[in-house]
């Protein structure tokens, strides 16, 4: 189920819901509500690339996306490779990372081996979003993925900041790390953290929807069941 599915049942969801019943008023709601966007998440395959902090590790103040991250990214075009550099004036492969990240309020280390760890892991190149970094085997280079088989970088001494043809293969990345989600990925948590707020912990309200769920989404579906058995109460 793609992103655009989930949410477009998100909102035909959240529809029902406010026909149901009103806002929640108990204090053992937020547990609930947790609990069930979760399993909505986890469901859609969007675990760990919201833009909630504790997805990732990694405080996003200012809700970036991988979209802003690339486009942040191509105001450093053209800025010459300096090696220690960290600024438009020079600047070397992590120093553009972590200025970019800087400029949207994410604080990333500034060695590639360190940003190597940041965020949540991404399993190949081909599922890469924009804004993730692809980090080279060795970890000696790292690039801003920017979309449609290119990236960002700040190649070597001697060249400037520039967008490149995704030259490496999986068997030459050591790790593709995911700081921000993707800005489909960001509006869909948006739908699933809405959604959850109007779910409360009414069982026989999340049974109803699993079952409207059922009618456009097998995982959907699943997603409704797994929060009514795992803490939600009549």
């Amino acid at each position: 189920m793609s992103v655009t599915d989930a949410v477009g049942s998100i909102q035909q969801i959240q529809s029902r819901l406010s026909e149901l019943f009103g806002p929640k008023t108990s204090a053992t709601d937020s547990t609930s509500d947790t609990t069930f966007a979760s399993a909505l998440a986890q469901a859609n395959g969007l675990a760990g690339a919201s833009a909630v902090s504790s997805s990732t590790g990694v405080a996003n103040p200012l809700g970036a996306t991988g979209a802003d991250v690339v486009a942040d990214a191509r105001k450093y075009l053209g800025v010459p490779y300096v090696f220690g550099g960290e600024d438009a004036s020079g600047m070397d492969c992590s120093g553009l990372v972590q200025r970019v990240y800087a400029d949207l309020g994410i604080t990333l280390p500034r060695v590639v081996p360190d940003q190597a760890k940041m965020g949540v892991e991404v399993p190949s190149l081909a599922q890469a979003q924009p804004g993730d970094l692809i980090v080279l085997k060795g970890e000696d280079h790292i690039v801003i993925y920017a979309g449609d088989g290119k990236v960002i970088h700040a190649p070597s001494a001697g060249r400037n900041v520039q967008v490149a043809n995704a030259w490496m293969n999986d068997s030459q990345i050591a790790t593709i790390r995911r700081i921000v989600p993707s800005a489909s990925d960001a509006a869909a948590s948006t739908g699933l953290a809405g959604l959850s707020s109007l779910a409360g912990s009414n069982s026989t309200t999340l049974a109803s929807l699993s079952s409207l769920a059922g009618s456009n989404s097998t995982t959907l579906s699943a997603a409704l069941r797994a929060a009514l058995t795992s803490g939600a109460t009549s």
